[in-house]
């Protein structure tokens, strides 16, 4: 088996997948439809990140939808490659695009912090975890208005819910290890990118999304 995934990886074509899912994740949307619709570098407001959440203190929540819609794409549109052309590396590519979104290429390895794109890769992959996920984050955000708070909780739900839908046989990932791992691995990037935001709740001084 591990023969044939390295002869898998050391195809040609494989190799220009794997780097299309990165390319893929690394588009900052974001940042280019706010520099298109309104001439807004949107790293120069709000928290700085190109990502939905930022997007929508430029006061256009339609932009923010779409700025989501998108980033979710790009996880759900690299994990369903895989699904389709390279299921043993549908995590991994889905992992591509997360960290693609992350450390884009084109904006020299600074993105945002992956929020959108994590869940994109599970509403393919697990589907189950995907709405736990977002049905937490909903729920934290209505409560303390955080949408940083809200990010962090709902990550970690991801990998729990993975481990407790297997242990009811309502997982179907062949490989549930490697499965695990990654989206383990995930999380706790995604967490450490929410590092200054968690400094800020700490001390009481994150900003809070008002109630429109």
């Amino acid at each position: 088996m591990f023969e044939n995934l390295l002869n898998q990886i050391l195809n040609l074509n494989t190799l220009y997948v794997f780097l299309f899912c990165y390319l893929l994740g690394s588009m900052p949307f974001g940042l280019i439809l706010s520099k298109f619709f309104f001439n807004i570098d949107i790293r120069s407001i709000g928290s700085g990140n190109i990502g939905a959440t930022n997007v929508l203190r430029t006061g256009n929540r339609s932009l923010a939808i779409i700025t989501l819609i998108l980033d979710i794409g790009k996880g759900s549109a690299s994990a369903l490659i895989g699904l389709i052309y390279l299921p043993d590396f549908a995590i991994f590519l889905g992992f591509l695009a997360f960290i693609g979104h992350l450390f884009p290429v084109w904006l020299k390895f600074k993105g945002g912090k992956g929020v959108a794109t994590f869940l994109g890769v599970f509403i393919v992959l697990n589907p189950y975890s995907a709405i736990i996920f977002i049905a937490l984050w909903i729920v934290i955000f209505k409560i303390h208005r955080y949408s940083s708070l809200s990010s962090i909780l709902a990550s970690i739900s991801i990998p729990s819910s993975i481990l407790l839908l297997h242990l009811y046989n309502l997982h179907t990932y062949k490989e549930i290890y490697v499965f695990m791992t990654f989206s383990i691995f995930m999380a706790i990037i995604l967490i450490y990118r929410h590092y200054d935001n968690i400094i800020r709740l700490l001390n009481k001084e994150e900003d809070k999304f008002n109630k429109q």
